[in-house]
């Protein structure tokens, strides 16, 4: 154990506060793996006063695994890059030269998707392991990112529905969840940089527990009719976003939220899109040997 750091929960079991750590810093092994356990404990870190530019945010995350490009292989070119890395998510409401930019604009439509609950990168092999979510400027009221502890769900899940999703895949596609919001101006090009992929309903994390991989990018179960199919991935969102098993996060400046879409589905919620919002994500590839057993059953 690192002396200096510590973790004060913020819910029984899941989501907890982190103290003594520098994000600024290259973390040491030590300190990775400090982190890595009590991820695999609590799911979300809040780290407040981290107030990082673009270069220790990505030197931080690079610590952690190779970095994930996402949704920038369908919206590259597409727009100006506000930020220096294409590795950093731009989850702000600001152009390029730094205005706030129309409420129908492409940058909000793109971004209204993030209200969505869903798991980075589900949509892609390998998918996501950890995000790290950087606040840069907050509007006065809302905004706040809500996470759902989709290992508690589904250990609350009545057996006989553990029985009969048990095997179960989904499909995965990353604009599934832009097209139900009626944003489905793409080239064939950008549909085939990232082909839908299948994962199974529920996976089992590194640590140990069982868990539902179920999200805005599920468009349908593999062997099921469309509708019944997405009737079931309905239901089992709805259970697990539950308040049990939900901790809302409320933004300050200078707040870095890191968290394991392993076992972890989020979303942001409304705020007025007329206040400079300014958040970027940085993300990092699942290459565990878990994942690729699960990938190729």
């Amino acid at each position: 154990m690192v002396p200096s750091i510590s973790f004060t929960p913020l819910r029984p079991g899941f989501a907890a506060e982190a103290h003594g750590i520098d994000l600024r810093k290259r973390p040491t092994s030590d300190v990775v793996a400090e982190i890595d356990a009590a991820m695999d404990t609590y799911g979300v870190l809040v780290v407040r006063g981290q107030p990082l530019t673009e270069d220790e945010q990505i030197e931080f995350t690079r610590a952690f695994g190779p970095l994930d490009v996402g949704l920038g292989r369908i919206y590259a070119g597409r727009r100006p890059l506000r930020l220096k890395y294409a590795e950093l998510a731009d989850l702000s409401n600001v152009d390029a030269d730094g205005n706030v930019v129309a409420n129908d604009s492409r940058r909000i439509v793109a971004n209204l998707a993030n209200q969505l609950w869903h798991s980075d990168s589900s949509f892609q092999k390998p998918p996501a392991r950890y995000s790290m979510l950087h606040a840069v400027a907050v509007p006065q009221k809302g905004g706040n990112t809500e996470y759902a502890d989709a290992r508690a769900a589904y250990d609350a899940l009545d057996p006989e529905l553990k029985e009969r999703i048990e095997g179960l895949s989904a499909e995965h596609s990353a604009l599934y969840s832009r097209f139900v919001l009626g944003d489905t101006d793409y080239t064939d090009e950008q549909r085939a940089a990232l082909p839908p992929v299948q994962w199974p309903i529920v996976r089992t994390h590194p640590s140990g527990r069982k868990l539902l991989f179920i999200g805005a990018h599920a468009s349908h179960v593999i062997g099921m009719n469309v509708a019944e199919g997405r009737l079931l991935l309905a239901d089992l969102l709805e259970h697990t976003t539950q308040r049990q098993f939900v901790y809302a996060h409320e933004w300050q400046a200078g707040d870095v939220v890191i968290w394991d879409n392993r076992a972890i589905i989020h979303r942001g919620r409304p705020y007025n899109l007329g206040e400079r919002r300014e958040l970027r994500r940085s993300t990092t590839e699942d290459t565990s040997n878990e994942l690729g057993a699960q990938a190729a059953s």
